[in-house]
C-alpha cells in the first residue's frame, strides 16, 4: 500500500492557541494515534520543538550560512507528521480531516514514493 505524510502545518497564531491548552491537545492526539494504530495505519509520528530552538542553513550564497530558530519571515512552520500506510489519497484525506489540529492551522498531505519510483544511480552499489 502506499504511504502518505500528514504534514502538520501552523502559524505563530495557530500555535499560541494549541500552547494555550497543551493538555487538552496532547490528549486529543493520543487518542487520534490510537485510533490510527488501531486501524493499523500509522507507521510513524512525531512532533517538533519550538522553531525557536532550531536552527537553519541557508545555502544560498556560496558557502552555507546558520542561522538560529525560523527562518526570516516564516509564514507557517512544520510543526510535525504522521505517516501513514493507507490505500489510497482519499484514504490519507479522510484521516487528515481527523486530525486535532488547532484553528488555523493546515494538513499537507504528501505521498511517499516507493523505492522503485526513485530514480537509482547505476554507479552506487546497493
Amino acid at each position: 500500500m502506499p504511504k502518505y505524510m500528514l504534514i502538520m502545518r501552523g502559524t505563530d497564531e495557530s500555535n499560541a492557541a494549541m500552547m494555550a491548552s497543551i493538555e487538552e491537545g496532547i490528549a486529543r492526539t493520543r487518542l487520534f494515534i490510537e485510533e490510527m494504530m488501531k486501524a493499523g495505519v500509522l507507521l510513524g509520528a512525531e512532533g517538533l520543538d519550538d522553531p525557536g530552538q532550531g536552527a537553519v542553513v541557508d545555502f544560498s550564497g556560496e558557502a552555507p550560512v546558520v542561522t538560529d530558530g525560523p527562518y526570516g519571515e516564516t509564514k507557517e512552520l512544520f510543526g510535525g507528521f504522521f505517516l501513514l500506510d493507507v490505500a489510497s489519497k482519499q484514504e490519507a484525506v479522510e484521516w487528515a480531516k481527523r486530525v486535532p489540529a488547532a484553528p488555523g492551522s493546515k494538513i499537507e498531505i504528501r505521498r511517499v514514493p516507493e523505492e522503485d519510483e526513485v530514480p537509482q544511480d547505476s554507479t552506487v552499489q546497493h
